[in-house]
């Protein structure tokens, strides 16, 4: 449990309350990061890399396309894995705690209503001014808005739809507690960590899985009435799983200095020595990147087991990093974390407004896409930060 739901509970010490503390302040910070990535890739699509979002500047070069759509492809490999991951090891505690009627009644509350306003107001004033600026809508906002609820079709819409899944998964851990009629679960055992080479296995095992189901759904295609891409849900789910068996054995207590080493080693490998050979091999620097997204092609093989081995490699270094060198927090780090979750629900009209503020200004994409990733970060942080401040905000973001 974090601080604040150590100190909520009934019968915490005041030890058992510095112990949670010190051991999820790598955590928080390792979540604020994936926040931050999410930004950072969302702004790449924007400038040239592969991917879907609300608003791309044109056509990019060869290199800035190249270096962009990388730079998604690693990214994409781990942060929302991680993310479902670190959501499903708090989510026991919280279970635990409150029983399952307060646990769902919360998470509706800081899920649902963020999804539902988003849906009905974010995702609507974002299709509107970029109707207006980029293919010249006439109409006023609120036409905007009545044509769209006229033609209202999908909930979970632009990016959360990881809100929508955390909710579904919520709601099935829930009813899988219920079924087994588990009240209250295990207490927390320290198991050892499990050997490297069961997490081989398992990368391995996602790997194969997230082929099979590409071969009739590619990367890139939605389940369209929730908005969910099915085709990375083999991670997600398996990580998310993996984050409740971690809080309950303690797992992330344990990740030994040679365990961080050779996992930090393999991700080096895939990167610099794993990714070229494959994209090289495979066509990709010539611009056919379509027999990697699905079907029955070795490329999509090839990608899918390297996608998911970078995506264990990666999360099981940065966990070990982030636990031996960030495990503390000041006044800024706290305040960033406090934040992050505001800033995932409010950083799309952050960094389509900014994208489109700077549209004007000529520039080399890749560079100004160097230039504005930070700058929208921060603006980013800022918003959360105000809006965090309004009543009964907190309560909810």
């Amino acid at each position: 449990m974090c601080r604040r739901q150590a100190q909520a509970a009934a019968g915490d010490t005041l030890l058992d309350t510095r112990m949670h503390t010190r051991r999820l302040l790598f955590i928080d910070n390792l979540r604020t990061l994936m926040i931050m990535l999410v930004i950072v890739l969302h702004l790449s699509v924007t400038y040239g890399g592969e991917g879907s979002w609300y608003y791309k500047e044109g056509r990019a070069d060869f290199l800035t396309a190249c270096l962009l759509t990388t730079h998604n492809a690693i990214v994409q490999s781990f942060f929302m894995g991680l993310l479902f991951l670190l959501a499903g090891y708090f989510t026991p505690a919280s279970y635990d705690r409150k029983g399952p009627g307060r646990f769902l009644a919360d998470r509706l509350l800081r899920l649902g209503i963020p999804m539902v306003l988003y849906d009905l107001v974010i995702h609507p004033f974002l299709c509107w001014v970029l109707a207006a600026n980029v293919h010249g809508y006439q109409g006023t906002f609120l036409q905007a808005m009545a044509h769209y609820y006229r033609t209202f079709h999908q909930i979970g819409t632009g990016p959360l739809w990881f809100v929508e899944a955390l909710l579904i998964f919520s709601a099935v851990y829930a009813a899988w507690r219920a079924a087994t009629g588990r009240a209250t679960a295990p207490s927390q055992t320290n198991a050892p960590w499990p050997h490297n080479a069961r997490i081989a296995l398992f990368a391995l095992i996602l790997g194969i899985v997230t082929f099979l189901v590409r071969l009739g759904l590619p990367a890139g295609w939605a389940f369209a009435p929730l908005n969910l891409q099915v085709p990375y849900f083999p991670q997600y789910i398996a990580l998310f799983a993996i984050g409740i068996a971690a809080y309950r054995h303690n797992w992330l207590e344990h990740i030994g200095p040679a365990t961080a080493r050779l996992w930090r080693g393999l991700t080096l490998t895939l990167i610099f020595l794993a990714m070229p050979l494959l994209l090289v091999a495979g066509g990709a620097v010539k611009g056919n990147l379509t027999p990697y997204l699905g079907g029955l092609h070795w490329q999509s093989l090839a990608y899918a087991l390297w996608e998911q081995a970078m995506g264990i490699a990666v999360s099981i270094s940065l966990l070990a990093l982030f636990r031996k060198r960030l495990n503390q927090q000041g006044a800024i780090l706290r305040e960033l974390s406090a934040c992050s979750y505001t800033v995932y629900v409010l950083h799309a009209p952050v960094i389509v407004l900014a994208a489109l503020a700077a549209g004007g200004i000529t520039v080399y994409p890749l560079l100004k896409f160097a230039l504005v990733a930070p700058a929208a970060v921060g603006l980013c942080f800022l918003l959360a930060t105000a809006v965090r401040r309004l009543p009964l905000a907190s309560r909810v973001l």
